[in-house]
């Protein structure tokens, strides 16, 4: 399901192998999100140096930004990047920041990364490392002028925080659409909520997305 999420057949996702820090497992090039399979993903190594030589070498710009981070950051076991609708949106602007007007938004405060240093297409090894510093020791980075990135121990952290993050989002933008001043929530209320939903996160390995 691709939850409106995918860029014709741009965008990717990967895993780290369980107890392995270099070897992961990450969407073909050019591949529909639609037609990925647990039988098709590709087996890369982010030491490997001609990866892009291959003859089913990876997206340049996959390889530059997942390898990366894999590589020099520790708790990026999950690694999903895309250039979903709202988020998107949102990263546009000249200031990204998730500003907290409700429960979803307050899930993020102080919680975001942002990047606002984007160099174009991410197909050389110096900016996989800029991102990768830009993410620093948090789970979601706001890519301006680009997209957005979660990075997670596992897989069902890393989807529900893309989730939510894609929810908050859409408030934010519908919100702003109305013309009126925002109802933004105290930096303690906000604190507060932020920190409530870290006793939720076992929610994640329970949700079931379905669409009609």
């Amino acid at each position: 399901m691709t939850l409106g999420w995918s860029e014709s057949v741009g965008n990717h996702f990967s895993a780290a192998l369980p107890g392995q820090s270099d070897r992961f497992l990450m969407n073909r090039k050019w591949m529909h999100f639609g037609d990925v399979t647990a039988d098709n993903l590709q087996l890369l190594d982010c030491r490997d140096a001609e990866a892009l030589e291959k003859v089913d070498a990876p997206d340049a710009t996959a390889w530059t930004i997942h390898s990366t981070l894999h590589r020099l950051v520790p708790h990026a076991r999950v690694i999903l990047h895309c250039h979903s609708p709202y988020a998107t949106a949102i990263a546009c602007l000249a200031d990204p920041t998730i500003v907290p007007i409700d429960q979803n938004t307050a899930r993020f405060y102080n919680k975001v990364a942002i990047d606002t240093g984007f160099g174009g297409m991410a197909d050389e090894a110096a900016e996989g490392e800029r991102l990768a510093h830009a993410l620093g020791d948090k789970r979601i980075m706001m890519m301006g002028n680009h997209g957005v990135l979660v990075a997670a121990e596992t897989l069902a952290l890393a989807f529900e925080d893309l989730y939510y993050l894609e929810r908050a989002c859409q408030t934010l933008t519908l919100a702003r659409s109305n013309n009126q001043a925002l109802s933004i929530l105290s930096h303690e209320l906000a604190q507060k909520t932020a920190y409530f939903w870290s006793a939720y996160e076992g929610m994640a390995y329970f949700t079931i997305i379905s669409a009609n």
